[in-house]
């Protein structure tokens, strides 16, 4: 250490309890401080430690004498070294360890041991219009550092809920006076109803461990001069299975009923919170019948080849390490709704086929129609109709039943007209029922049946 830093003033508190004494005994006081920047100092065995001193007055002095003294709990001061003005005398038997470089009153002590534990009183003493003295006293700890804690687990290869217990040691190869303080996720851990202490707190105790216990734990280890923390370690509780439950794919659930389509198939997952994962087995009742149909965490549930409408269906989670099982049971109902696609399935036309056939249809209905407004038979009928003479509308038919066939071949219409001449007229006689009219009077309506010969037939009749 080189002597400007030895030099270097300190300051902390005042030595008021000297001046006070001063007070009293000689009515003033000079102001003579004795500082120091703490009442307890710590060191590293085999490290130099630095005591900073400082002080002051408010008179003149013609010498100024330093004092240090060593002591020990239950034992006389030593008498260390002390200086008057700048001339230091040490004690022979410690003078290569301890060092002050007056009018510094400040000491380094190097190397540092055990031995060097204990009380170093610092005397200042001026000498002018009389002699004014102060003193100030500093608690010196020496202490080895930490080393890494390691923390060990028993039993190491885990412990089960509810039925085992687990220990946690914290392990440190060196350091002195050592102060442990257990972690649990980064937090201090406390006493409770579950977690116990050693007497020096280096050993923790979980009786028993449960799955809330499960976490991340370090052992925090210090002492005056340094601290450690060692690494994490997560310890292996076995537990479960807790919250078990059936989900399925579709997401068809009703309290603990899965409604599918006839023709449809569900897929059905179980799960639970187990460490290690849990063994799933599925079980299915029918007709007063229970048997596994399945392992592992998945169903599928193809309703064309269950025979009954409703079925009863258990999923059971088994935890092989803790022995402990859980099980759910829900209901699947197969509904009517897909009974036409099942009777259906694999004669339905594809999708873009329904399209293309529903397509030509409507094309073919719109041309006909087209073509029957275009080209129907009224039209054809009303303008050979209005090409005819009125006396030819008034001629009778009469068919003898002896005509051909083909003779008859046409298309009838019942045609009415009025009177020429707008004038109703009265018959004082009747017409002859030979005539092929009935006997209606003149100004009733006259119906009578016209027969059109296609066109083809007419000119061969011509």
């Amino acid at each position: 250490m080189g002597q400007d830093a030895f030099m270097e003033p300190f300051s902390s508190t005042v030595g008021v309890f000297q001046c006070k004494i001063y007070l009293l005994l000689l009515g003033t006081c000079s102001g003579l401080t004795v500082t120091v920047p703490s009442h307890t100092v710590h060191g590293i065995r085999g490290q130099a430690l630095y005591l900073p001193v400082h002080y002051g007055f408010h008179t003149l002095a013609s010498d100024i004498q330093i004092i240090w003294l060593f002591e020990r709990p239950h034992s006389m001061p030593k008498y260390l070294l002390g200086s008057v003005n700048k001339s230091v005398v040490p004690d022979l038997e410690y003078q290569h360890k301890f060092t002050m470089m007056p009018p510094n009153a400040s000491l380094l002590i190097n190397p540092l041991q055990f031995t060097d534990e204990g009380s170093y009183i610092v005397k200042v003493n001026i000498q002018g219009k009389g002699t004014l003295s102060a003193s100030q006293k500093i608690q010196v700890t020496v202490d080895d550092p930490v080393t890494k804690p390691v923390v060990q687990i028993h039993p190491s290869s885990g412990a089960v809920e509810y039925v085992e217990n687990m220990t946690l040691t914290c392990l440190v190869e060196g350091g002195t006076r050592l102060v442990y303080q257990w972690l649990k996720n980064g937090r201090p851990l406390y006493t409770s109803s579950t977690y116990s202490f050693s007497l020096q707190n280096n050993t923790l105790h979980i009786t028993p461990v449960t799955k809330g216990d499960i976490g991340n734990y370090s052992c925090l280890v210090k002492n005056p001069v340094s601290e450690l923390e060692s690494d994490i370690i997560m310890p292996t509780i076995y537990y479960g299975p807790y919250g078990l439950r059936v989900d399925s794919d579709k997401g068809l659930k009703v309290g603990e009923v899965f409604t599918i389509d006839l023709g449809e198939a569900i897929l059905f997952d179980c799960s639970a919170d187990s460490y290690p994962p849990n063994t799933y087995s599925w079980i299915r009742r029918a007709d007063n019948t229970t048997y596994i149909i399945k392992h592992g965490p998945r169903l599928e549930v193809a309703s064309e080849k269950v025979t009954q409408k409703t079925t009863n269906y258990v999923c059971c989670a088994y935890n092989n390490v803790t022995g402990r099982q859980d099980e759910t049971h829900f209901t699947v109902i197969i509904t009517s709704v897909g009974l036409e696609k099942l009777a259906q399935k694999g004669k339905s036309l594809s999708p873009l086929a329904s399209i293309t056939g529903i397509s030509v249809f409507l094309i073919v209905s719109m041309s006909l129609l087209l073509l029957w407004k275009k080209y129907q038979p009224y039209k054809v009928i009303k303008q050979k109709l209005e090409g005819r003479p009125e006396t030819e509308y008034r001629k009778a038919h009469t068919f003898s039943g002896h005509e051909d066939a083909l003779d008859d071949f046409g298309i009838y219409e019942f045609v009415a007209f009025p009177d020429a001449s707008g004038v109703p007229r009265m018959s004082n006689s009747p017409i002859p029922a030979s005539d092929g009219i009935s006997g209606h009077n003149l100004h009733s309506t006259i119906y009578e049946v016209i027969q059109h010969i296609p066109a083809e037939q007419q000119d061969h009749a011509e």
